[in-house]
């Protein structure tokens, strides 16, 4: 019988058929890369992440004091505590399995740098890479975070955890002076720092607060009380008021507010301490909303100059105060052009 011949010598192996050749490759198996929140209640996972841990032939976690394995436990799903490397998971997938990485606080860069190489040497044949929320922030889940910060450097800062109110307030002052700087500046970068700054001062108060032993309060509490106001001076948004021009809306505000605060002189709750202009502009503003006839003090002098412009600026619409900050930077810029030139 000669090599040509399509019988096969007795004990040779078999030329592979047409059938074989057909045969599909074994499937390369799926990786399942869970990611959690650690902002979010352990064991409130989204539907598809439980599906997936139930389907999954295993389920890995490096970190056996992860805050979600014991809900994983208590739903009968086995959890293995170990690290595998890129190699040993596409070795645990092979033959179609599917394993599921319950992904540490801190990511798993290690091992999907890993799985990058692999894929990208082309010798492997790689599994399907998913990479599947389980729990995701919120707008505003950040917020969590300072609040965490803050609490732990009130217990354990030196400077911070011996600051009041009072010794407080002058940081509150120049972090709003400086927010209102990077606003009229159009800086979009130093806006967002400020605006933290800001943040920051409203956080430090309120961790403060709490230990108060006579009314003590938390920052859920002024969040709360904020909400509360929002919602019920928007009764054109909540409720069934109509308002559809910004007049209206203010109008809905001022009613409102004049319900709530019972004030029996429409100069209360103007803080004295403000900046001269602002605090004019302020009180000519009270005046014309509650549509009094106050007529300016007949006093001469420049302090009531001043007033008249800052209660006539009010009138038009003009900040006095913003306009006379826009005027001492045009004036700035000439000093220092004069010191150049």
């Amino acid at each position: 019988m000669n090599a040509t011949s399509p019988e096969a010598a007795p004990g040779s192996a078999a030329a592979p058929g047409p059938e074989a050749a057909l045969a599909p490759a074994p499937a390369p198996g799926r990786i399942i890369l869970l990611t959690t929140s650690h902002r979010v209640a352990p064991g409130l996972l989204s539907w598809p992440a439980w599906q997936a841990l139930h389907a999954a032939d295993r389920v890995l976690c490096a970190d056996g004091a992860h805050p979600q394995l014991p809900y994983l436990c208590e739903a009968g799903i086995a959890v293995e505590e170990t690290s595998p490397t890129a190699e040993d998971l596409v070795g645990a997938c092979a033959g179609g399995k599917t394993v599921v990485v319950v992904a540490t606080g801190e990511g798993e860069s290690t091992l999907t740098d890993g799985l990058a190489r692999l894929a990208g040497s082309g010798r492997v044949s790689m599994p399907d890479l998913e990479l599947l929320p389980a729990s995701y922030d919120l707008p505003g889940a950040r917020l969590l975070d300072l609040v965490q910060v803050m609490d732990r450097i009130r217990a354990e800062c030196p400077w911070s955890s011996q600051q009041t109110h009072k010794g407080l307030a002058k940081y509150g002052i120049e972090e709003a002076y400086e927010l209102v700087e990077a606003i009229e500046e159009g800086d979009r970068d130093e806006l967002r720092e400020e605006l933290g700054d800001v943040l920051l001062q409203v956080v430090f108060h309120a961790r403060i607060a709490e230990e108060d032993p006579d009314t003590p309060f938390s920052i859920d509490d002024v969040a709360g009380g904020i909400v509360s106001k929002l919602i019920h001076r928007h009764p054109h948004v909540f409720g069934d008021a109509t308002a559809t021009t910004p007049e209206e809306v203010k109008e809905h505000w001022l009613r409102t507010k004049a319900i709530e605060k019972q004030r029996t002189s429409v100069t209360e709750g103007v803080p004295l301490g403000q900046p001269g202009l602002a605090l004019a502009a302020k009180l000519a503003s009270r005046v014309r909303t509650a549509g009094l006839d106050v007529p300016l003090p007949p006093t001469e002098g420049l302090g009531y100059d001043l007033l008249a412009l800052a209660v006539r600026a009010e009138a038009d619409g003009i900040d006095p105060e913003a306009a006379l900050r826009a005027a001492a930077r045009a004036y700035r810029d000439a000093i220092q052009e004069v010191e150049e030139g």
